[in-house]
């Protein structure tokens, strides 16, 4: 039945909203008043229109109906360890992330009980050995289990191999071969300041130097760990350009699976005082997460930059993503974002750009060289400045650090941990990619005077 309220309107072009719009602006420019430049490169314009798209976008395949909510431990004592993974999951969470920092751990204590509640199972190994990921491949679980292996990443973040080239890659033949998966850490980007479209690109990047690696390419899949940052809509997009370069890159290999995107808010733009911004900053970046398409989120405290795993920062933690998918309906819509103008632009320019970088860096040998000359971490570092000038004369705003700050709070006795980039001169083959937050330096000096 035909709406005769809407035959009263006629369609009103973009040509004709921008006509309105440059009348009301009296003579101002309309380029200069209302078009964002981003750090990315993309200009965003205050109005996004139907007739601006020759053809109506794909349907994606995200399915934020079935989104994870994580908890992750580290397992400095595997029975507590075990412990507090069942406390997690039957307080909610749906996934634990074990991060395991030697292959002594026992594997049947850590484990002991937990399938009967976990969905899936993350494990973040500090050391690489072929034997225990097999061990662990091959556990007995109805849990879904994913084992981290990024050599490359490991090299980018620590400046060395585990053992060395041939090693390394050798342990990592092994792993692929029981696993049929490998990650990418895009976090270590986001986290050192990069742009979005250098994340992404460095990501296929490095997933390239993979599948150039491995056999049997048909059956691998990937995990990405994505670090979420506070802009919004750009980082819901980032999520989906993600996907869909996978998926461009992957089809060149013949390889069908989709990639799995494994979701946490990023430390860049999280502050020690007035921390319970903090809330707000995380609650937003897992926002942008799940309506970006995240398979898992793993939220981060509020205090967790200065304060070691407590009980309470956890519990609120998990509790906004339990807010979030219970009480928000965050997990009613499989792909809430399509079909909204403004970040299927944002996607469709993110991913064109990203995949013109990564033809760059192939064209110039790939990943891995520009990485041991050191051009990732240079580029990196120009980003990073711009971003840090940006925030140093008040254009980026960390509510209560450079802006409204409250000159009573007093940080100096709530350091659990060293909340800054810490110094340990070592030998290293590339020169390490350093995380860094913006509020470091003008927290290092509010520290002094306290």
């Amino acid at each position: 039945m035909k709406n005769k309220l809407f035959e009263e309107f006629s369609d009103v072009s973009s040509k004709e909203w921008k006509q309105k719009i440059q009348a009301d602006l009296k003579g101002a420019d309309y380029n200069e008043t209302l078009i964002w430049k981003t750090n990315e490169g993309i200009d965003v314009k205050p109005f996004y229109h139907a007739d601006e798209f020759s053809s109506l976008p794909n349907v994606s395949s995200s399915q934020a109906t079935q989104w994870h909510i994580c908890d992750t431990i580290f397992v400095s004592d595997v029975k507590k360890s075990n412990h507090y993974a069942k406390e997690f999951l039957s307080r909610g969470a749906q996934s634990i992330k074990f991060i395991i920092p030697s292959k002594d751990v026992s594997l049947n204590t850590l484990l002991k009980g937990i399938d009967a509640y976990a969905n899936s199972l993350y494990f973040e190994l500090k050391f690489l050995d072929s034997k225990f990921a097999k061990t662990l491949a091959q556990f007995p679980f109805e849990a879904k289990i994913y084992i981290n292996t990024d050599i490359i990443g490991n090299l980018a973040r620590t400046g060395n191999w585990f053992t060395s080239l041939e090693a390394d890659h050798q342990h990592f033949d092994t792993i692929i071969k029981e696993t049929s998966t490998f990650s990418v850490d895009l976090s270590l980007f986001q986290n050192a300041g990069a742009t979005i479209i250098q994340q992404l690109a460095y990501a296929l990047a490095q997933s390239n130097e993979y599948l150039n690696h491995v056999d049997n390419k048909e059956s691998i899949h990937v995990i990405f760990n994505v670090s979420v940052g506070t802009n919004y809509f750009f980082e819901i997009a980032k999520l989906r350009a993600l996907r869909l370069l996978w998926k461009t890159l992957a089809s060149e290999y013949n390889i069908t699976s989709d990639c799995h995107i494994f979701a946490t808010p990023t430390k860049r733009n999280k502050t020690l005082y007035d921390y319970n911004t903090n809330l707000l900053r995380t609650t937003t970046e897992c926002m942008s997460a799940i309506l970006g398409g995240a398979n898992t989120i793993n939220n981060l405290a509020y205090d967790a930059i200065y304060h070691k795993s407590n009980e309470f920062g956890n519990r609120i933690s998990r509790n906004q993503l339990l807010v979030l998918k219970h009480e928000s309906y965050f997990d009613k819509v499989n792909n809430p974002s399509d079909g909204t103008y403004y970040i299927e632009s944002l996607t469709q320019q993110l991913a064109e750009k990203a995949l013109e970088l990564f033809k760059d860096i192939e064209r110039n040998g790939g990943f891995l060289k520009q990485l041991k000359e050191g051009i990732i971490q240079r580029k990196i570092k120009e980003s990073a400045e711009t971003e840090q000038t940006q925030f140093n004369f008040g254009e980026e705003v960390l509510l209560g650090t450079n802006k409204h700050p409250n000159p009573n709070d007093k940080m100096k006795h709530e350091l659990e941990l060293y909340p800054f980039v810490k110094t340990n001169p070592r030998k290293t083959l590339v020169e390490p990619i350093i995380e860094k937050r913006l509020a470091e330096t003008t927290e290092q000096n509010r520290l002094k005077t306290e």
